[in-house]
C-alpha cells in the first residue's frame, strides 16, 4: 500500500539528513554496477572556460592533470561551461573562452588520445542528472558549503545556480562513475557532497555510483605577486599580480620584478613571515621541478633582485613553448572545434548507459 504524499517526503527528509549531516563520517569505496570503470580507475575534473590558465592554474593543477593520464586507465576533463554561466556571461566571449581553453589545455599536455577531453554542455546527461541528485540533497546541506558562503556574501545575494553548482559538480562526478578527483583544498567539501550524493543514491536505489576519492595536488599554492596573502586569480584588477600562460618574456620579466618582497636581501622560506619571497621560492621549485630545499639552496649568495631574475628565467623557459603552442592552436579553430567534438562522442558514450540505468532505477522508464 502507497504511502500518503506528505509521509513519503519526511522519510526521504530523514534519509537525506542522516546521509548528509556533518557529523557523519565519510568513507571511501566503490560499489558495482553497468559499464564500471577499468580496474586502476577512473578520473574526471573540469575546469571553467573564464580565459587562459594562469601560472597557479598550471603549476597547482593542470601540470598534475597531465601527469594522470600516465597514472590512470581512463581519463576525462571537461571545460564546464554550464557552471561558468553562474556568473554573467557575454555569449560570443564565451564560445572563444572555450576555444581558448581547448588550446591551452592541449598546450600544456592534455593529449586527447589518452584522455577525453569535451565540452560540458554537449552532454546533456550532466544536466539531467544534477536534477535527479537535487531532489536528493538538503537545502542545509548546500548553505554550509564554503563557496557559497563566501560568494553569496559578495554579490549580497546569489543565483539559484550559483546555490546548487556543487550538485552539478557531483552529478558531473557520478556520472562517468569516477573514482578519483583531483581537487584542491577549496573543493574538498564540494567532493565530499559527491560522496555523500553517491551513498544516499546507492541506499534509495541500490548500488550503482563507487564513491570518487580525492587527488590532493603536492604542488603549494601560488600566491598574488601584488599580496601574498591570496590566491594568484585572473580576476585581480592589479594586472602586475597575475602571470598568465600565454605572458610574453617580457611581461613576465616586469610582472616578477615588481613582485612584492620586503627589506630582507637573503632569500630564505617562511610563508609566516615572508610570505612574498616564499612565494617567489614556490613559483621557483614548481616551475624548475625541483623541492623549495632545493630552490633556496639555488638561491644562495643572491639578494632578492637577482633571485627575481632566476625566478624569471625559469617561470619563462617553462612557459615558452606552451606560450608558442596556443598561439599555433588558436590559428586552427577547426582542429580545437574537432577535438572536443570527438570528445563529446566519447564522453556520449560513457554518461548515456549510467543515465539510462539511473533512469530506471528512479522510476522514470
Amino acid at each position: 500500500m502507497a504511502l500518503p504524499v506528505r509521509t513519503s517526503f519526511k522519510l526521504l527528509h530523514r534519509f537525506i539528513h542522516k546521509f548528509t549531516s556533518p557529523e557523519r563520517l565519510l568513507s571511501s569505496g566503490s560499489c558495482s554496477g553497468n559499464k564500471d570503470p577499468p580496474a586502476g580507475g577512473r578520473v574526471f575534473s573540469g575546469i571553467q572556460p573564464t580565459g587562459v590558465p594562469h601560472l597557479g592554474n598550471y603549476l597547482g593543477a593542470l601540470e598534475n592533470w597531465v601527469g594522470l593520464q600516465d597514472q590512470y586507465p581512463s581519463v576525462l576533463y571537461s571545460i564546464v561551461d554550464l557552471h561558468s554561466i553562474t556568473q554573467p556571461q557575454d555569449p560570443v566571449q564565451l564560445r572563444s573562452n572555450i576555444l581558448d581553453m581547448a588550446a591551452s589545455l592541449l598546450a600544456c599536455g592534455i593529449d586527447p588520445e589518452r584522455a577525453i577531453l569535451f565540452q560540458q554542455s554537449q552532454v546533456s546527461q550532466h544536466a539531467e542528472l544534477s536534477w535527479i541528485l537535487g531532489c536528493l540533497t538538503s537545502m542545509p546541506r548546500l548553505r554550509h558549503l564554503p563557496q557559497w558562503k563566501m560568494k553569496s556574501k559578495l554579490k549580497n545575494e546569489g543565483s539559484v545556480g550559483l546555490y546548487t553548482y556543487p550538485v552539478l559538480q557531483a552529478a558531473d562526478i557520478l556520472l562517468y562513475k569516477s573514482t578519483h578527483v583531483p581537487v584542491g583544498e577549496d573543493q574538498v567539501q564540494h567532493l565530499e557532497l559527491a560522496q555523500d550524493l553517491a551513498r544516499i543514491f546507492n541506499n534509495c536505489y541500490g548500488d550503482l555510483f563507487p564513491e570518487p576519492v580525492a587527488l590532493l595536488s603536492s604542488t603549494r599554492k601560488v600566491k598574488s605577486l601584488r599580496d601574498p596573502s591570496v590566491k594568484m586569480s585572473k580576476s585581480d584588477p592589479q594586472t602586475m599580480a597575475t602571470i598568465f600562460i600565454t605572458d610574453s618574456p617580457d611581461d613576465i620579466a616586469l610582472k616578477v620584478r615588481r613582485a612584492v618582497t620586503d627589506f630582507t636581501s637573503e632569500v630564505t622560506f617562511d610563508p609566516q613571515a615572508r610570505p612574498g619571497v616564499s612565494n617567489l621560492v614556490t613559483i621557483h621549485a614548481a616551475a624548475a621541478s625541483i623541492g623549495v630545499e632545493e630552490a633556496v639552496t639555488r638561491a644562495r649568495g643572491m639578494d632578492t633582485a637577482a633571485y627575481k631574475t632566476l625566478v624569471t628565467e625559469t617561470v619563462v623557459q617553462r612557459l615558452t613553448p606552451i606560450r608558442e603552442e596556443i598561439q599555433r592552436l588558436r590559428a586552427d579553430r577547426a582542429h580545437l572545434e574537432g577535438v572536443l567534438a570527438r570528445g563529446t562522442l566519447r564522453a556520449q558514450e560513457l554518461a548515456a548507459p549510467v543515465l539510462q540505468e539511473v533512469r530506471q532505477r528512479v522510476g522514470f522508464c
